[in-house]
């Protein structure tokens, strides 16, 4: 059975998507990476589902659900960069807001971006995620079905089977 996971996508990142014109496009590809600049999907299988989340003013919203297709590189990438200047990945230009440094990338089948689809406060404080001994833990500083402080979302967080379900209603409802 395939994973969920969670990353946090940052203002930065929204904010270049949005001037981008990327509101409505479906990603193809996402990026890992070693630095902390950009989680790493390390523990992310193809088959796996990764909700790519974003806070704005302490609400949470599901941006994008990308369905890992694979991590190597290929021909849709281009030529790997010669000098520093060049881009690491040309054929994915057009998404380069989601990379970073070190970036390496990583193909997705994905939802739309969008910024209107909220996690409802009673259920942001319900969801939960597991490490892999199998310990699981909620979200800190949810107060008043809103989120204070972002902390807790920053990283690649592996979901609860509920907390999966729970977040593809959300994503499943929107676009219906």
């Amino acid at each position: 059975m395939p994973d969920a996971f969670t990353v946090l996508w940052s203002q930065h990142v929204c904010r270049d998507l949005r001037r981008a014109g990327r509101t409505g496009e479906c990603p193809p590809v996402a990026f890992s990476g070693v630095h902390t600049s950009l989680p790493a999907w390390s523990t992310a299988r193809a088959g796996d589902e990764v909700y790519a989340l974003h806070v704005n003013r302490c609400v949470v919203h599901v941006v994008s659900r990308m369905r890992v297709v694979d991590r190597e590189r290929g021909a849709c990438c281009g030529p790997a960069a010669t000098r520093w200047s060049e881009s690491p990945f040309p054929g994915h230009h057009d998404w380069s807001m989601l990379g970073g440094c070190g970036a390496s990338p990583v193909h997705v089948e994905s939802t739309p971006v969008r910024f209107d689809q909220p996690i409802p406060g009673e259920l942001l404080a319900e969801l939960t995620w597991r490490n892999q001994r199998g310990r699981t833990r909620g979200l800190k500083f949810v107060v008043d079905g809103r989120l204070e402080r972002s902390i807790s979302l920053q990283g690649f967080y592996r979901l609860t089977p509920g907390s999966a379900q729970d977040l593809a209603r959300i994503v499943d409802g929107a676009a219906g």
